[in-house]
C-alpha cells in the first residue's frame, strides 16, 4: 500500500493536523484516580460513573462526571443497563398516585420482599421508606411476618420518628387488616392503598425493592437468617448513609433526616404516651385479641417480642 504524507491525508478527512499531532498530558494523580475508581466499581457492582463521581467528591477528589466518564471507558468498565420507563397511571376513584410526598413524615410506603436462605427455607422481609427523603426506614426479616408484626414495627417507628400523615401499601392481607386500619384511624393515619395488579402506582417503595434486590439479594447467599439480617441491616445503613441517591442531588438520604426541619402544618402526630396495646403486636403474653377492640395502654408497657413467639421467629 502507497504512504500517504500525514498532511494530505489530514486534508482528505477534513481534519486539523493539530487535532492529529495531539498528545495527551496525562496527570500526576491519574493512575490513583483509576484505582480508586475501580475500587469502587467492585465494592459498588451496581452504580454507575455519575455515583462514583459523587463518592470520589465525597472523598475529597476534585473531579468531573466527564473524567470519570473516560476513565471509566478506559479500564473496560460498563454501566448498569436501565430498566424500561413506565407510565404512571392517574384515576379518578382516589388512586394513591394523586398524593405525593410534599415533606417529612407526609408519605410512608411499605412493602413486602422476599428471599431464601442456602437451605431453600423462605424468608420475608417487611421493607418501609419515607418517600420525600428516600431514606428506608426499617427492614424486618423473619420467617414469618403478620399483621401483628406491621403493627410492631409502625408503633415503634411512630414513637422514635414521628407519625406520618399518610402510608401508602399495596392490598395484602396485613395491610388490610382491621386491626391495621383500625389502629392507623385511631392515631391519624391515612391509608393509601393501591389499585390490585398495580404495583407501578406505589412506585418509590417498589424502586427501593428492586434496588435492595438488584445491590444485595441477588449477589448474597444467605446461610442463615441471622445472616440474612446482620447483611441485609448492613445494607440499609449503607444505603442510607453512603449510597448516593440520583434524586437527590447524588447525596445519600440519610442526610435529609439529620438536618433541623420543622413539622409541617397540621401534621399527625401520635396521642402523648400512648401506643397500641400490647397483646396486639405480640408481646408474648399469648392473647391473640384483635387491635380494633383493644384499648391504648402507657408506652412503658410496650416491649419488643420476647418467648415463645421470638424462637419461632428465629427458627
Amino acid at each position: 500500500m502507497p504512504e500517504v504524507s500525514q498532511r494530505r491525508a489530514c486534508r482528505v478527512l477534513d481534519q486539523a493536523r493539530s487535532t492529529q499531532r495531539h498528545r495527551p498530558k496525562i496527570r500526576s494523580d491519574e493512575p490513583r484516580l483509576l484505582r480508586r475508581i475501580i475500587e469502587l466499581a467492585c465494592q459498588y457492582g451496581r452504580y454507575g460513573y455519575r455515583r462514583i463521581t459523587a463518592l470520589l467528591r465525597r472523598e475529597g477528589w476534585k473531579v468531573n462526571h466527564k473524567r470519570v466518564q473516560r476513565l471509566w471507558r478506559q479500564a473496560g468498565l460498563k454501566v448498569p443497563s436501565r430498566q424500561p420507563k413506565r407510565g404512571r397511571i392517574w384515576l379518578n376513584d382516589g388512586s394513591c398516585m394523586r398524593q405525593r410526598p410534599m415533606h417529612r413524615n407526609h408519605v410512608w410506603a411499605y412493602d413486602f420482599v422476599h428471599t431464601r436462605t442456602d437451605d431453600g427455607r423462605a424468608v420475608r422481609l417487611l421493607t418501609l421508606v419515607d418517600e420525600y427523603t428516600r431514606e428506608c426506614l426499617s427492614i424486618d426479616v423473619a420467617r414469618r411476618l403478620d399483621s401483628e408484626d406491621v403493627l410492631e414495627r409502625l408503633a415503634w417507628l411512630f414513637v422514635t420518628r414521628g407519625v406520618p400523615e399518610h402510608i401508602r401499601s399495596d392490598n395484602g392481607s396485613e395491610f388490610t387488616a382491621t386491626a391495621v386500619r383500625r389502629w392507623l384511624h385511631e392515631v391519624g393515619v391515612s391509608t393509601l392503598y393501591i389499585e390490585p395488579g398495580s404495583p407501578w402506582e406505589n412506585g418509590y417503595i417498589e424502586s427501593f425493592n428492586g434496588k435492595l434486590r438488584d445491590e444485595l439479594l441477588n449477589g448474597e447467599i444467605f446461610y442463615t437468617l441471622t445472616e440474612a439480617k446482620v447483611l441485609i441491616e448492613r445494607w440499609r445503613r449503607e444505603y442510607n448513609t453512603v449510597r448516593p441517591h440520583s434524586s437527590l442531588g447524588y447525596r445519600p438520604p440519610a442526610p435529609e433526616m439529620i438536618e433541623s426541619i420543622r413539622p409541617a402544618p397540621g401534621c399527625a402526630t401520635l396521642p402523648k404516651g400512648f401506643a397500641p396495646h400490647g397483646d396486639a403486636i405480640g408481646t408474648g403474653n399469648g392473647s391473640r385479641e384483635r387491635a380494633s377492640s383493644a384499648p391504648l395502654v402507657p408506652l412503658a408497657t410496650l416491649r419488643p417480642p420476647a418467648g415463645e413467639r421470638e424462637r419461632r421467629r428465629l427458627t
